[in-house]
């Protein structure tokens, strides 16, 4: 039986090994490898080389996959001393990547060549904790957890689909919420709106969810607004800067309002209704931003780039008799929960930049049936806002549109 250091030697001398110099150049051409650093965490988190990901080697062949799918992509491995990246580039050799290569040396070679490097922004023990079963998934890891730490979702209403949407995005680590919501917790409200309890009763529901998101979550800060979103705050409240907005609003002249100054300020907008059995949702994306609120325009799909907005849907309001609310026509309580759950998964998406957004798409959920169904949505060349040559330019008073005598505000 050979010794390690044989088996080692064999090993390098089946697989491709570059010293720093080579990997320097190779990492400064345009067709650059994916980087791959496979120690361990602690050896990570004092320090990488540039825009590596990280995998550690008792876990490469199971996520290798997610992050390099084309067993044609180059990729490049680094360790300590280049001895746990040559036995992974033997592995991975062997699962059928063509063209691997070890750095010999590895991290520490690099490092004392006065090659770049950096500190990667890591979670603390607590939040690592927490967000574990995120962590888990290649998709999302450490580094998309922290994007969610870092990222800002504006929800309009704390009610039927503001609650579970808040619920699940504050449990999933937003760093920062703001909800728009003027209204007070009624008792009629309890059959479906999870944020609220009882003890509640009487306070403005911005408030309520506040204090319940906060106490899930103490990383994440709440940003009340306790008002009507209408044209006169719509401005001031964008300029807090959102990511991503969520639509739990219940009335026409708001969701064309949001849907106009989404338009404007290039912000995905996740819209979703529901009434009695069914509800519905899906992602209203027109402007350039590609396929994550990052915003990497030059790897957008087609849809991301030119999705519909509300208003190719439905560029007049219904007659209020062929609308009715929720308060008319009742929704089972359940319902709100689903759909407002898919709207807080599709945010997540966008925060994230991974997954095919609903753009395009509208979910259609019938809840007596458990069915759920897809319309494909197009983008109307001839849209008074996002289209080829827009005729609303500015805000108007939608509540005056939504009766059917649009003015300007």
């Amino acid at each position: 039986m050979p010794s390690y250091r044989e088996f080692l030697q064999q090993v390098k001398s089946e697989i491709d090994e570059v010293d720093v110099t080579q990997a320097r150049e190779l990492l400064a051409a345009g067709d650059r490898p994916l980087v791959v650093d496979v120690r361990e965490l602690d050896e990570w988190t004092e320090g990488r080389i540039p825009g590596a990901i990280h995998i550690p080697r008792g876990n490469l062949e199971s996520r290798i996959e997610q992050a390099a799918p084309d067993r044609a992509q180059p990729i490049f491995l680094y360790c300590a001393a280049g001895n746990r990246s040559a036995f992974a580039a033997k592995s991975l050799e062997e699962l059928g990547y063509e063209n691997v290569v070890s750095l010999a040396g590895g991290y520490t070679d690099w490092k004392r060549s006065g090659l770049p490097t950096e500190l990667p922004r890591t979670l603390d023990g607590e939040k690592r904790l927490r967000y574990s079963r995120h962590v888990l998934i290649p998709e999302v890891g450490e580094e998309g957890q922290l994007k969610l730490l870092d990222s800002r979702v504006l929800l309009l209403g704390a009610g039927g689909l503001g609650s579970p949407s808040a619920l699940y995005l504050a449990a999933a680590g937003v760093g920062r919420i703001g909800i728009v919501d003027d209204d007070r917790v009624d008792t009629s409200n309890l059959q479906r709106q999870v944020l609220h309890s009882t003890g509640r009763l009487g306070e403005w529901k911005a408030e309520s969810a506040k204090r319940t998101l906060e106490e899930l979550n103490p990383d994440v800060e709440v940003v009340p607004y306790i008002e009507r979103l209408n044209s006169e705050n719509v401005e001031r409240i964008l300029a807090d800067g959102w990511d991503v907005i969520v639509d739990g609003a219940d009335n026409f002249p708001t969701r064309y309002l949001i849907n106009d100054a989404a338009v404007w300020h290039d912000i995905p907008l996740v819209h979703g209704s529901i009434y009695r059995f069914e509800g519905q949702a899906t992602v209203f994306k027109p402007g350039s931003r590609a396929g994550s609120v990052a915003g990497e325009a030059d790897r957008a799909r087609p849809e991301d780039r030119g999705g519909p907005c509300y208003r190719c849907l439905f560029p007049l309001p219904p007659p209020p008799e062929l609308a009715p609310s929720c308060a008319e026509g009742g929704v089972l309580g359940v319902l709100p929960g689903i759909v407002g759950s898919l709207q807080a998964s599709e945010a997540l998406k966008l925060c994230l930049g991974i997954g095919e957004p609903l753009v395009g798409r509208l979910l259609l959920f019938d809840a007596l049936a458990t069915e759920f169904s897809e319309v494909r949505l197009r983008r109307d060349p001839n849209c008074p806002v996002c289209g080829d040559s827009p005729t609303i330019t500015e805000y108007v008073d939608y509540v005056e549109f939504c009766s059917g005598r649009p003015t300007h505000a």
